[in-house]
Parts: structure tokens; sequence; C-alpha cells
């Protein structure tokens, strides 16, 4: 199994376990993808959800240039929403399943179906 493979499995385990979510395997796949070579670093392959500047990131990068959104989208709201999803408490964050999870409470799926 690729590594690629193994961490997609990973981020799986999480939505299932961390966050009561049943993956749709196809999307989670194409989200790791759009990643690119982030999810192989341990430090940029997760989210700091305690760190203004790591979420102020997460909100340009992904949710404005990527997903298409803007600040009147409510994306400091959506993005508090999946971080108290994924579990406060919890430390580990995988960038990956935070961008799944951002793209299906913002309904942008379509973004990945191109």
């Amino acid at each position: 199994m690729s590594k690629k493979a193994e961490l997609i499995e990973k981020y799986a385990q999480d939505l299932k376990q961390k966050c009561g979510v049943t993956p749709d395997m196809d999307l989670l796949e194409k989200v790791t993808t759009g990643c690119g070579p982030s999810i192989y670093n341990k430090d940029s392959s997760t989210v700091a959800s305690s760190s203004e500047s790591e979420l102020l990131t997460v909100k340009n990068n992904f949710l404005i240039k990527k997903l298409g959104l803007t600040d009147k989208d409510n994306l400091d709201q959506g993005i508090d929403k999946v971080m108290d999803q994924y579990g406060k408490s919890n430390r580990t964050k995988y960038r990956a399943v935070v961008y799944y999870l951002l793209t299906l409470h913002f309904k942008k799926e379509s973004i990945y179906n191109k």
C-alpha cells in the first residue's frame, strides 16, 4: 500500500472515530490529493486549531482560494464548527480531515468533481 493510501485510511478512521462521519472515500482521496505534499510533513499535515495564524491560513488558502468562498459566507463560524466536531481536546487534527469536513460543511463537494 502506498504512503498516500495509508494516510487516507488513517484520515478515514479519524473521520469515523473522532468526528462521527462515514467518509465518502472518493471525496476524501480528492481532498487529500489537493493538499499536495503537505500531508507527508509532520508539521504541515496537521492544523493547530489554537493558532490564529494557522486558522487564517486555512481560511485564506483553502476556503477562499480553493473553495471560492467569501467572508460573507460565515467562514469563521464554519471553521469553529468543524474544530468542535473534530474535538477541541484532540491535539492532532489532520489537515486533510479538516479540509474534508469544511468541504462538506460549505457544501462544496462539486469543486472536487471537475
